[in-house]
């Protein structure tokens, strides 16, 4: 808990500077390229987030990773999240960024649940029907589940959408199992 408080803090400190020099895009691009290079990397990740290994270490391979390669608000975060221990929490406060930049940009992200992948038009048809329906630009996140048969489930904040045929079985079997 302390931990999501303590992100919280952070995001919404980078957030804010991000709004006043108009970097809301960027600033989250960045945030969120970082995270990833730590996803991909496992090994950086725990070295990160070792107590043993001295900040002194960990603020020198931040530079060799990012000096000159991310903006210097976002360089120097980096290197400011390692002075006060906080790098283990990078992750969550890219995600606590988006949700806060995405809002103060009108934009809500839908989590769209498809059979099989879905194509771009496809999308951009899903992506318009949204639109249309929360009167907002939205961003569609893409997952697979084949056990979904066909159609697609739509997560959209705490509002969901089942638009497919293993949710219209069940709600048939459901119909048919209390008509009896």
């Amino acid at each position: 808990m302390l931990n999501l408080q303590l992100a919280h803090k952070y995001s919404r400190a980078i957030f804010e500077l991000a709004e006043e020099e108009g970097k809301l895009e960027k600033y989250g691009e960045e945030l969120l390229e970082v995270k990833k290079d730590l996803e991909a990397i496992p090994e950086a990740k725990a070295f990160f987030a070792n107590p043993q290994v001295e900040r002194k270490a960990k603020k020198e391979l931040v530079t060799k990773m990012y000096e000159g390669e991310l903006s210097s608000s976002i360089y120097h975060f980096l290197l400011l999240l390692v002075d006060k221990r906080r790098f283990a929490l990078l992750g969550v406060i890219a995600e606590q960024y988006r949700e806060m930049a995405n809002a103060a940009r009108g934009i809500v992200i839908a989590d769209v649940t498809t059979a099989q992948p879905a194509t771009k038009a496809q999308q951009e048809k899903i992506a318009q029907k949204l639109q249309q329906v929360t009167g907002k630009k939205v961003e569609l996140r893409l997952h697979e589940n084949p056990a979904l048969l066909g159609g697609v489930v739509v997560k959209i904040g705490d509002r969901r959408i089942d638009g497919s045929v293993a949710g219209r079985l069940q709600a048939l079997q459901k119909e048919l199992l209390t008509s009896k």
